[in-house]
């Protein structure tokens, strides 16, 4: 029989029969861990208290336009969000996905400047390999120069600065402090260079995901880049879409690095993979400038706000917040490094092994001392990913991870309901998929 799904690439899938906690089935009921489907299902793929909540809601209504109602979990929800989220966020524009949470994130910084009678106010920074979606003004923000290669006649002016990536860029002989000062005066640098009347936000992930590999920042940076964002009166968006949600071990990963940013996008764990649903969040203030002046945000999506979607993430909160899993994604995560570093560590071929919480990478190199990537003609992270499925491990790898071109990367982002030996399954599953490869070349 012909398959007529328009599929991410033509290369024949097994298909997805069910899911039982951290695992998948096919239909020939084969097992996969699932530690890599870009850090969506936190709570695994058989949660009660989640599909509950979807299928009461259905019972109730399924759909009603934004346009004319609102609804009690998207009330419920944006409540549980601002509650716990960085001070002086106060609203929650719920969305279908991370892409739209940054469209949103951009266009309202963009309305916000207009409003305030500074409309030159219309460039974005952001960093270099990071990614945030793939809609148009996601990725002209986003970094990710393989994502953007062929698509740069349509993208959007936006500069970008250096990441914050300490295993690449932090000079010899530079303490940890002192080179996140220096990354964040790129910042400050940039600004000046465009013109700081000109400049509306700036944009950046906590811990990078997708692109560079769960990199965190090194401390005092993001304090560095709020600074300088209030002394040119910048905006701060932070980009949770990946990070959030938990995935690092609270609820907000900035609240790690201490930074309260303006907006605020989240995604993927919120519907932990039960719905699609996404949110940009933002601070009173910004919220009050539009509603004081033209009394309305100029944005929309059809699918915004929908109650079966926001039910869903109302009861994924529920579990990660109230059922103490945010202790539990802490607690594994020790245990996931000590076993990543202890597998792994000595591997001529492990440059560096970086992450927080459930959200770990591992960058491989050719020659360890000189940090020497491979040649991306070896395709060894698109390798990895393929023997490590074989094995019943679904893992994140990316190559490009330098400089888009050069450099592999593994991103893990497991359930936080895995326990310590599922933990070593990961890693054994991670270590001889990678022995396997690495012997290979």
């Amino acid at each position: 029989m012909a398959n007529h799904v328009f599929h991410r690439s033509p290369v024949p899938m097994p298909q997805v029969a069910s899911g039982d906690g951290c695992y998948l089935l096919d239909t020939s009921g084969k097992r996969y861990f699932d530690a890599g489907d870009a850090a969506v299902s936190c709570l695994g793929h058989s949660d009660g208290h989640v599909k509950d909540a979807i299928r009461a809601q259905l019972d109730a209504i399924a759909f009603a336009h934004s346009g004319f109602f609102t609804s009690a979990p998207a009330e419920a929800l944006a409540d549980k969000l601002v509650e716990h989220a960085p001070q002086g966020i106060e609203r929650v524009y719920l969305v279908s996905g991370g892409s739209e949470a940054v469209e949103s994130a951009i266009k309202l910084a963009r309305q916000y400047f207009v409003e305030k009678g500074e409309p030159a106010r219309g460039h974005v920074i952001a960093r270099k390999q990071s990614y945030h979606g793939n809609t148009l003004g996601a990725l002209s923000a986003g970094g990710n120069e393989w994502r953007r290669g062929q698509f740069a006649p349509l993208l959007l002016g936006m500069s970008h600065i250096s990441p914050c990536y300490e295993y690449r860029l932090r000079d010899e002989g530079e303490n940890a402090e002192a080179y996140g000062l220096r990354a964040a005066d790129e910042l400050e640098a940039e600004i000046l260079r465009v013109g700081p009347e000109r400049v509306m936000a700036f944009i950046a992930e906590p811990v990078v995901g997708a692109t560079l590999g769960a990199v965190p920042a090194v401390q005092g940076y993001f304090a560095r880049i709020r600074e300088i964002c209030d002394r040119y009166g910048v905006l701060l968006i932070l980009d949770e879409v990946m990070c959030g949600m938990g995935r690092t071990g609270t609820l907000f990963a900035c609240t790690q690095d201490g930074v309260r940013p303006d907006i605020l996008t989240i995604a993927k764990g919120l519907g932990a993979g039960y719905q699609p649903v996404g949110a940009m969040l933002c601070s009173g203030e910004i919220y009050g400038t539009i509603t004081s002046g033209s009394g309305f945000f100029q944005h929309g999506h059809t699918y915004m706000g929908h109650p079966v979607a926001a039910a869903c993430a109302l009861a994924v909160l529920e579990r990660i917040v109230d059922d103490g899993l945010l202790t539990r994604v802490k607690q594994l995560g020790v245990h996931m490094e000590s076993q990543l570093v202890a597998a792994l560590g000595q591997h001529p071929n492990v440059g560096d092994i970086r992450g927080r919480g459930l959200f770990w990478g591992v960058e491989l190199v050719a020659e360890r001392s000189r940090k020497q990537p491979f040649d991306p003609a070896l395709k060894i992270a698109p390798a990895i990913k393929k023997a490590a499925f074989r094995r019943g491990l679904m893992c994140y790898p990316m190559q490009g991870t330098i400089d888009g071109r050069h450099g592999d990367h593994v991103l893990l982002a497991p359930p936080f309901i895995m326990n310590e030996s599922q933990v070593d399954e990961v890693v054994d599953g991670l270590k001889f998929a990678l022995l396997e490869v690495l012997a290979g070349i």
